[in-house]
C-alpha cells in the first residue's frame, strides 16, 4: 500500500530589497505581515498570520528579475481584493495588468524594489469576456 504524502506547502520568500524600511512598511501595510520583526543575521523576517515568511535582507542593488517573473498573494473574496485594488488606487500607487469581472479579480502592483506582486480573487470566467 502507498503511503498518503501531504502536500509540499510554500513557507518563505526571500527578496533582497535596497530599502528595507520601506520594503517591510509595503509588505505590512498591503498585505497583512503583522508579525514582529525577526532578525537572522542582517535578514529581517516577518510573518502574516497564516505563517508565510517574508525574509528582506539589504542589498544596496537588488536583482533585476525578468519581465514577467513575479509571486501573488490570493485573497479569499473578490470584495476583500477590490478593496485592496481601491487602497492602492487612493495611495497613487501604479496597477499593471488590472482584470476585473464580477466574481473575479487579478491585478499587479510593483513594492518599492520593482518586483511584480500579483493579487487575485474568485474564479475567471473562461474564456475572457
Amino acid at each position: 500500500m502507498m503511503a498518503m504524502h501531504r502536500p509540499m506547502t510554500l513557507n518563505h520568500l526571500y527578496l533582497r530589497v535596497a530599502d528595507l524600511a520601506a520594503s517591510e512598511a509595503f509588505y505590512r501595510r498591503y498585505f497583512g505581515f503583522t508579525g514582529p520583526p525577526e532578525w537572522q543575521g542582517e535578514t529581517c523576517v516577518i510573518r502574516d498570520e497564516a505563517g508565510f515568511t517574508l525574509a528582506l535582507t539589504p542589498d544596496p542593488a537588488p536583482p533585476a528579475w525578468p519581465d514577467g517573473l513575479h509571486y501573488g498573494f490570493v485573497l479569499d473574496s473578490v470584495a476583500d481584493a477590490r478593496r485592496l485594488l481601491a487602497r492602492f488606487q487612493r495611495d497613487a500607487h501604479p496597477v499593471h495588468e488590472s482584470y476585473l469581472e464580477p466574481a473575479f479579480v487579478v491585478f499587479k502592483v510593483r513594492d518599492p524594489d520593482d518586483y511584480l506582486v500579483e493579487v487575485e480573487a474568485g474564479v475567471p470566467t473562461f474564456p475572457p469576456a
